[in-house]
């Protein structure tokens, strides 16, 4: 096909895969802080707009791949995979059970989450604003703890377990 789509599609699947592969590993290691997770999710369609014009440039060289039990195999297992992750549930519920635990503490006062954390309420308190976190009343929960204080749930609830 067309040489010149060929200059900008291969450099654009390529720049496209940097980045997915290295928010992608960020996100999966839990270090998803600032853009990672938005620019991961919004420039993976750079990644697929590229492969799908890297194709189609490329159409010749992708239809002898399919002419190959190799070729053959590595694409309809990667589709199998993908069917899979769209079809298949999570046994048990989907999600990460520890955000779970995350979410259920946070929903608690914080008089509960420091029994949790083997401190008294006033200790937690003390904790909190040490830390800057102002609290108005330790029936409050870590939810509206966070939101007052312009925090996420989890960074409140990291301080109270250290």
């Amino acid at each position: 096909m067309n040489t010149s789509l060929r200059n900008w599609a291969t450099p654009m699947v390529i720049a496209a895969f940097t980045i997915s592969a290295v928010t992608g590993v960020l996100m999966f290691f839990h270090k998803a802080d600032g853009l990672v997770k938005p620019v991961h999710e919004w420039l993976s369609w750079l990644l697929v707009a590229g492969a799908t014009i890297h194709t189609i440039a490329n159409k010749k060289q992708f239809l002898a791949y399919l002419k190959r039990k190799s070729g053959v195999s590595i694409i309809a297992a990667g589709a199998i995979v993908t069917l899979m992750a769209i079809v298949v549930p999570m046994k048990g519920g989907s999600g990460n059970p520890v955000m779970k635990i995350a979410k259920g503490l946070s929903s608690a006062p914080l008089e509960t989450v420091a029994s949790a954390a083997q401190k008294t309420p006033e200790q937690a308190v003390q904790m909190l604003e040490t830390r800057g976190i102002k609290v108005s009343d330790k029936h409050d929960n870590i939810t509206s703890i966070a939101a007052a204080n312009n925090k996420k749930d989890i960074e409140v609830l990291a301080m109270l377990f250290e």
